[in-house]
């Protein structure tokens, strides 16, 4: 992860067509993240979103996807959170 003025970006690798949409942990620089929906026409990506900004609680216009749009690893960008809110957040105790 790393941070700028007011947003942190996050190092992600998504893992679709999962049964159910979690967090699966944090190693190596690299947040795992499994989704639901299917790699197609954005539909993961979308749900990405989504179900981040739901666990962060955070609106979703505040997450974007800055580079690997069309692969499984990602770099994600989040508003006015920094890196240990983040972690706090997503990652259970």
């Amino acid at each position: 992860m790393s941070i700028s003025a007011s947003r942190t970006k996050v190092s992600l690798r998504v893992y679709p067509n999962a049964a159910i949409n979690e967090v699966v942990g944090f190693a190596d620089g690299v947040l795992r993240v499994k989704i639901s929906e299917p790699p197609t026409k954005g539909k993961a990506n979308k749900e990405l979103i989504i179900f981040l900004s739901q666990r962060l609680n955070v609106g979703k216009d505040r997450l974007s996807i800055i580079k690997g749009h069309a692969a499984r690893n990602k770099v994600l960008a989040i508003e006015g959170l920094n890196q240990e809110e983040i972690l706090k957040r997503l990652l259970p105790d």
